[in-house]
């Protein structure tokens, strides 16, 4: 059974500022060297007409980058693609589509976000769920995956907040 997250975070920086590192490939660079590891790449970046943004990255999770605990679990080499879908509405509001899929394994994850204008910035939701079909572990390595999400979320606004004060 798919298990749930919710993250809501703050940021200084504005609704459009953010929607513009969106579609910046320098962003998605800095982003990448600071979260990825070492492991990661951009795939796609595609800006579209509307200012609607879609990117793609996949991240390799060599056995030897594993925690030890997965390692026993995960016997081969793991690589996580994962997309983001981004698009202004009428109303101003940013809402994004966030996908997650695993090679290597039988997971997946998807969620909802919504970035909305506040009188100091903007707040960013995202709300969704992961699945990860291992018998008997399945279950923990979701929990271990949305508590993941739940601390790692509010850094990359941290880190888009940041990387805005510098380049905007």
């Amino acid at each position: 059974m798919p298990r749930p997250f919710d993250v809501q975070t703050d940021s200084p920086a504005g609704v459009d500022e953010i929607f513009a590192a969106f579609g910046d490939k320098n962003y998605w660079h800095a982003r990448i060297a600071e979260f990825g590891g070492g492991a990661t790449t951009l795939d796609t970046l595609d800006v579209g007409a509307d200012g609607s943004v879609a990117v793609a990255t996949t991240q390799d999770l060599r056995h030897d980058l594993l925690p030890g605990p997965l390692t026993k679990v995960f016997r081969g080499n793991l690589s996580i693609r994962r997309t983001e879908a981004w698009r202004r509405s009428e109303t101003g509001e940013v809402s994004g589509a966030v996908t997650i899929s695993a090679s290597g394994v039988p997971g997946s994850g998807a969620g909802d976000a919504a970035l909305v204008a506040l009188p100091d910035g903007s707040r960013l939701t995202l709300r969704g769920t992961v699945e990860v079909k291992i018998p008997l572990v399945g279950g923990r390595v979701e929990k271990v995956i949305c508590d993941q999400i739940v601390v790692e979320i509010p850094q990359l606004q941290r880190f888009t907040s940041d990387w805005i004060a510098q380049h905007g």
